[in-house]
């Protein structure tokens, strides 16, 4: 039996037997020839076969069932053919085709319920089916690359990854964005990140840190950025002088990644989606909160947000200037007001009504925050109270603080949003394997 070979292998092959397994994407029956697109996880190649609608004799009877099988067969069916491989310029797919001898017919396949023009939510009901399109086989080929490259610069650079818990006994960040859970006696809530636990690793003397892993937040938003579940990329480090630190290294992994992508997938994304990867240079544009406003108002745009926050519209608005100013498809938002963020937040030495934080908006959406948090046990209490919050219902993650911790800081990054934006595609649906939102726990 000869051994499959994955069809993106064939090309390197010499004319002769060879054997490939995948599934139909096409059957053009036609009366003398028969023609079958089959498709596996890496390409597609063209099958042929002469038809034999007759069998004058028991030796054309073997062409005649070949022929008929070949007739049988519905879009979806997952076979094995072997047969000869043949070099050939004037085949338009790839430029070669394999001339059926055999088949094997491992699982037939009902008409696919979905079609091209299927709308978003039909194609998500059916999942499995819409993962067989090659353009989502590439964005989490993508994904993969870039992931990888990621955890490559991690290691490279001495960080340790680790794996937090996703069941809390309290929140980590906001109580109204919190899922709870049956524990027991007790009640769990899933966590909304890996915040308080990734800070634990800096008095435990591990230095850097980084998971890429599952948050949940309970937030009926039903935008294209927005999910309930969704893989959050964190770092931490400890030894930090200000945000810029986190800043420098958040940008300088982006980098990495994104070399890893162009270099490996580049051709592909251009074929596929029409979009150019572009490595960013270094260091990313760094801008505060309070000269986008005045960039924005410029501009004609004034943010509507009371808190100063930016919305969907003024982050836009922001890529649109940095791009066309700066040349850039990244911008560190800066020093945001202390009202708009976390009561771990370090603030300004000097003006206590700013923060040592960022956002990273990328290609008009925000896609992280970033910060040095406040490493002062005495310090973090009074931010507490002032957030509303009660020091007792913190004491866990107080402890960390009174046993010694270094100056530190980290990020956390929503990986899908990080691949649209890249893959220019206009939800996160699209390139999240399942999606999970507000009314969707299925498939």
């Amino acid at each position: 039996m000869t051994d499959r070979t994955l069809i993106k292998n064939l090309a390197a092959l010499a004319d002769g037997p060879v054997s490939v397994s995948g599934w139909v994407e096409t059957v053009r029956d036609q009366k003398k020839v028969q023609f079958v697109i089959l498709r596996d996880e890496s390409g597609a190649v063209q099958l042929v076969n002469p038809a034999t609608r007759e069998a004058e004799s028991p030796e054309q009877q073997p062409a005649l069932e070949l022929t008929e099988s070949i007739s049988a067969l519905s879009s979806g069916t997952f076979l094995t053919v072997t047969g000869e491989l043949k070099h050939d310029e004037r085949v338009k797919l790839g430029g070669l085709e394999i001339k059926i001898s055999g088949l094997d017919v491992a699982a037939s396949a009902l008409d696919s319920p979905i079609a091209d023009d299927s709308s978003i939510d039909k194609r998500l009901d059916w999942r499995f089916l819409d993962l067989r399109r090659p353009e989502q086989n590439l964005i989490f080929r993508v994904q993969t690359t870039f992931l990888h490259a990621l955890r490559t610069w991690w290691v490279q650079n001495d960080f340790i990854e680790i794996h937090t818990p996703k069941l809390m006994a309290s929140a980590s960040e906001s109580r109204a964005e919190l899922f709870e859970v049956e524990y027991f006696e007790t009640t769990a809530y899933l966590a909304q990140s890996p915040q308080f636990f990734k800070q634990m690793a800096q008095p435990a003397g591990f230095g850097k840190v980084f998971e890429v892993a599952p948050a949940f937040r309970a937030d009926p938003s039903f935008t294209s950025r927005h999910a309930t579940e969704f893989i959050s990329v964190d770092a931490e480090m400890s030894w930090v002088e200000s945000h810029e630190d986190v800043m420098r290294m958040h940008e300088q992994l982006l980098v990495a990644g994104l070399t890893a992508v162009a270099e490996k997938h580049g051709a592909e994304i251009e074929a596929a989606f029409g979009v150019t990867v572009t490595v960013p240079s270094l260091p990313f544009p760094r801008i505060p909160l309070a000269e986008v406003h005045q960039i924005l108002e410029k501009r004609g745009y004034t943010v509507p947000r009371a808190d100063g926050d930016l919305d969907p519209e003024g982050e836009r608005r922001l890529s649109e200037y940095v791009r066309e100013e700066l040349g850039h498809e990244f911008v560190f938002v800066t020093d945001y007001a202390t009202g708009i963020r976390p009561f771990y937040h370090m603030r300004h030495e000097g003006d206590a009504s700013l923060t040592n934080s960022y956002d990273l908006v990328f290609n008009g959406v925000e896609i992280s925050t970033g910060a040095q948090r406040e490493h002062r046990v005495d310090v973090l209490i009074e931010q507490a109270k002032e957030k509303g919050l009660e020091p007792e219902e913190l004491d866990f993650y107080l402890d960390f603080f009174r046993y010694g911790v270094p100056p530190h800081g980290g990020f956390g990054m929503g990986l899908s949003r990080v691949i649209m934006l890249l893959l220019h595609q206009s939800s996160i649906r699209e390139v999240t394997y399942l999606f999970r939102g507000p009314n969707r726990l299925t498939p």
